[in-house]
């Protein structure tokens, strides 16, 4: 590991040691709060390695929760915690595998087309599933309490920035950019698309399966139209888009402004808060295409002039 790549990871290691504390602070709300934040951050985080660093933008990232959620309410009488979670994530990873491939072979608006309708096929799978099963929803019993869910999702957070962060400096992270930047060059200079988009594709599900899992722990309930919800997708897409950049800080940015949006405008406009970030959103695409951090980095260079 070069000098560049440990001064970020230490800098977040050592926020995330800060936020250890939280918890302590004996007040639930505060904790509850941070959880949504840090599960988010872990999702949008996850969503950079496919769709940030390759340009494949996908509206399907939501399947990877839902089926992480859904193996965690198979097995939650049958093993510990600590080992469903990561089944939920392999679990999701091997979904990446099988449909990866397929849904990699398109581009541009089909495979965002594509990874949505992907999406929306398992979520009636897993319904019709559980309908031949004459299951309308699983309870959890003796769930874990929030505090042992927010150590679990300060560490799946803190698990996707590092993970950004090791891919995005590396000859993989390389590579993946290039794709970003013009497939059909990076091809002829010898870097192995299909390899390295299939294995962004899996790399980013693993965290957002055993986020799934956290879910369902939190609300105790597993239900296949809450957990597959698309409006998930829409508001990881949202949350990168605004923050901008392909660097973990950029997704760090829009998670934190839109959780707190969210926080304002549930407990007093529930109603308006998808419209709003569907206004923000457009507003960011056409006046604002870097994000908060690129017109933020913008500012820092011109006042450096």
């Amino acid at each position: 590991m070069n000098a560049q790549l440990r001064r970020p990871i230490g800098i977040a290691t050592i926020v995330a040691l800060m936020a250890i504390s939280i918890p302590w602070l004996g007040n639930e709300y505060y904790t509850g709060f941070f959880f949504t934040l840090l599960t988010w951050i872990a999702l949008t985080e996850s969503w950079i390695i496919i769709s940030g660093m390759t340009g494949y933008v996908s509206l399907g990232h939501v399947v990877f929760m839902g089926i992480g959620g859904y193996v965690a309410a198979l097995l939650w009488t049958e093993l510990p915690v600590w080992t469903i979670l990561p089944l939920c994530g392999l679990a999701a990873a091997a979904l990446a595998v099988l449909v990866g491939y397929p849904c990699l072979r398109v581009r541009g608006p089909y495979f965002v087309i594509l990874t949505f309708g992907v999406s929306e096929l398992v979520k009636f799978i897993v319904i019709n599933i559980e309908s031949a099963l004459s299951m309308s929803g699983r309870v959890l019993f003796a769930a874990p309490d929030t505090d042992d869910l927010f150590f679990i999702a300060l560490g799946l957070a803190w698990a996707s920035m590092v993970g950004v962060m090791v891919v995005r400096d590396s000859r993989f992270g390389a590579g993946l950019r290039a794709i970003r930047e013009n497939e059909e060059a990076a091809e002829t200079i010898g870097v192995p698309i299909a390899w390295f988009k299939l294995v962004a594709f899996v790399l980013s599900a693993i965290i957002p399966g055993m986020v799934g899992a956290l879910l369902i722990m939190r609300s105790t309930y597993f239900e296949p139209l809450q957990i597959f919800n698309p409006q998930t997708s829409v508001l990881i897409v949202t949350m990168a888009v605004i923050g901008g950049s392909d660097r973990p800080v950029g997704p760090l940015l829009g998670v934190g402004f839109l959780v707190i949006l969210q926080e304002l405008l549930w407990a007093n406009l529930p109603q308006l808060y998808m419209i709003i970030v569907g206004v923000l959103l457009i507003g960011v695409v056409i006046w604002v295409p870097g994000g908060i951090y690129g017109r933020v980095q913008r500012l820092i260079e011109a006042n450096a002039r």
